[in-house]
């Protein structure tokens, strides 16, 4: 009896978890011109109409999640979950971003939805990390959020999006180090794109936040996140992005100032002061040669 019991209870989560396979077969087989068939995609609107989704392991949605996300397409994923109503009950998150407009001069593709997906879709083509796309696929959750009456303005969106994109991570228990990213790009992606205009102070503090003494790793990811957040626009999407370059260029220079570097007077809570004074003098070294470069 108890064997039957465990062959029953695996075909009841077998069964909801075609539609998230299918989604990811689709994903994986875009460039060969795989589509779902339209009697397959009625049979998986079924099964998320009828709730049985709601019956899988956050783990194994998280698990097959993130093999989508490393495929190719793997906007065509969520295309097919939510062509199915999948993603509004697996992502409903990602699925209010859809019909939500911005500001056409900064992004023409308008949709929040679209451009969330075009971003996935540059992240994909650079081959970047499962962190990063996590990242990119949730940093702009707060736009769903915004007030109708502020609209197509998203003023304060990435303060909104920490909640959304936290409960995201928390159900899917995403790893540790894919959730910290993924909150890091959301609060912080807009000072990516205003890098080469911050204060040298405000971009040192950044760094800081982003942890760059002891994980440049993240600050790199970071970046790679912010870029594919750029160029995820409607004609946009070869568009040269320099903050990149430049958030990197001063992440290596507040890394090679180091307290040994010190006068030998300099002593206890004087050091660490002295290290962000020359850190941040540093980065304004850095910006002048940057500006004498470009005239």
């Amino acid at each position: 009896r108890g064997r039957m019991m465990r062959h029953v209870s695996k075909a009841f989560v077998e069964v909801p978890m075609r539609v998230l396979r299918i989604a990811r077969f689709a994903a994986r087989y875009k460039a060969l011109g795989f589509t779902v068939a339209a009697e397959t995609l009625a049979l998986m609107q079924q099964l998320a109409e009828s709730g049985e989704l709601q019956a899988l392991m956050p783990e194994r949605v998280w698990k097959e999640t993130s093999r989508a996300l490393m495929e190719n397409h793997a906007d065509e994923y969520f295309e097919v979950l939510r062509a199915c109503g999948a993603l509004k009950v697996l992502f409903p998150e990602l699925d209010a971003l859809y019909g939500i407009p911005q500001r056409p001069e900064y992004h023409p593709e308008i949709d929040c939805g679209i451009h969330t997906m075009m971003s996935l879709q540059q992240a994909c083509k650079a081959n970047y990390s499962l962190d990063v796309r996590f990242a990119v696929l949730v940093h702009d959750l707060g736009k769903a959020l915004t007030p109708a009456e502020e609209l197509p303005r998203h003023i304060m969106h990435e303060e909104r999006g920490v909640k959304p994109v936290t409960e995201v991570c928390d159900r899917l228990k995403v790893p540790t180090n894919t959730k910290q990213l993924a909150l890091a790009v959301c609060k912080e992606h807009l000072k990516c794109h205003q890098a080469l205009n911050l204060k040298p102070g405000t971009l040192w503090r950044l760094l800081q936040r982003l942890d760059v003494l002891r994980r440049p790793e993240r600050v790199e990811a970071y970046v790679q996140a912010c870029e594919c957040d750029s160029r995820g626009r409607l004609g946009l999407e070869d568009r040269e992005y320099p903050q990149s370059r430049y958030v990197l260029d001063a992440m290596e220079v507040v890394r090679g100032i180091k307290a040994q570097d010190l006068p030998p007077d300099i002593s206890g809570p004087d050091i660490g002061e002295m290290l962000i004074q020359r850190r941040i003098q540093a980065i304004e070294e850095l910006k002048a040669r940057q500006i004498i470069a470009a005239v």
